[in-house]
């Protein structure tokens, strides 16, 4: 189980076999790392796993490996044209993904390798960035020049960025951290650092066109991957609007929305997070969420109707089919706006 959706068994990999499962989609939602919220957005799941599968059976169409079986319909999987109802269930092949012992925030990744054989999960999220907002976090760690940007200082307006950037991360640290290369190589294990960042180009590319033809901006976004027997396939789920940031006539298409309507309408909560986690930090603790003073309030009806419609609108507009009864994006986006 993860935060947002059910992690399903039917044949436990190996340690020289994948095996078979899925991802059952709720309705939850989750932001600034808190796990699941108090509420949960009406379709939100089956938004997911449509905007998901269909990425996927773009990418598996362009050559790119991946772990993506179908969605499940009446207990099979099948392409998502082989459906008549947004689907909340994908099949998927499973890979090993081994204790990660740690002391502190200090995690020994030596030992994860060593019980992960030629087939496991990269304990890495590959970040790449199509423009870099005002508050983006790359502002804070790096300068322009870093990124071979002709830029002094960045600038107060966002920076649409020629070539994206491509940064690593970890995932199963309790506070992720981002990387130096060095470090992501060594985290990687067996599988090649190069060609982890030649699929997120590659990923990137292709939910870009996507976006760009169904009149959306795609900003920014992640890839999770598994390594199998010397080969690396697209793991998780790809290219939806948890996973990546989206934008559409100017205003924020993406799970975005929600964490700014909460630093605006909760900003107390947002601090104790804030403050937590450098709590944490401070102290060499890895579960800062238990230093939390406050807890997330539930949000009104209408917000969660808003954001209902966000996400189906959204999909609808960005696979160019209506798989869901919602407004036109146009009127979705207007009422994000006006959060």
């Amino acid at each position: 189980m993860t935060s947002v959706k059910e992690f399903q068994i039917d044949e436990p990999a190996t340690a020289t076999e994948l095996g078979r499962g899925s991802f059952v989609f709720t309705d939850d939602y989750s932001v600034f790392d808190w796990g699941k919220m108090p509420d949960e957005i009406p379709q939100k799941g089956e938004s997911l796993c449509t905007m998901g599968a269909y990425n996927f059976e773009r990418l598996e169409a362009a050559g790119v490996a991946t772990h993506y079986r179908g969605v499940v319909d009446d207990g099979r999987a099948v392409p998502l044209t082989d459906t008549t109802s947004p689907p909340r269930e994908m099949a998927i092949d499973l890979t090993q993904v081994p204790d990660l012992p740690h002391e502190g925030r200090d995690y020994d990744y030596d030992a994860y390798h060593a019980g992960a054989g030629e087939n496991f999960l990269i304990p890495l999220e590959i970040v790449f960035r199509n423009r870099v907002p005002v508050g983006s976090s790359l502002r804070r760690r790096t300068d322009p020049a870093d990124h071979g940007l002709d830029l002094d200082t960045w600038p107060e307006e966002a920076v649409d960025l020629e070539t994206p950037i491509v940064e690593f991360s970890t995932k199963y640290e309790e506070s992720d951290r981002y990387l130096d290369r060095a470090e992501a190589d060594a985290i990687a294990g067996a599988a090649a650092i190069d060609e982890l960042e030649s699929l997120a180009r590659e990923v990137n590319r292709i939910v870009t066109r996507q976006a760009s033809g169904a009149g959306l901006d795609h900003q920014d976004g992640k890839i999770e991957c598994l390594y199998y027997q010397g080969e690396i396939r697209v793991a998780d789920v790809v290219g939806t609007f948890d996973e990546n940031r989206f934008g559409y006539e100017g205003t924020q298409l993406s799970k975005e929305v929600l964490r700014q309507h909460h630093k605006r309408t909760q900003p107390e909560w947002v601090d104790a997070i804030d403050a937590a986690k450098a709590e944490a930090k401070r102290t060499d603790r890895a579960d800062w969420k238990a230093l939390c003073e406050r807890e997330p309030e539930s949000l009104d009806e209408s917000v969660l109707q808003t954001a209902r419609d966000m996400y189906c609108a959204g999909t609808n507009a960005y696979t160019g089919t209506d798989h869901f009864d919602a407004p036109a994006l146009s009127t979705a986006i207007g009422a994000v706006s006006r959060l």
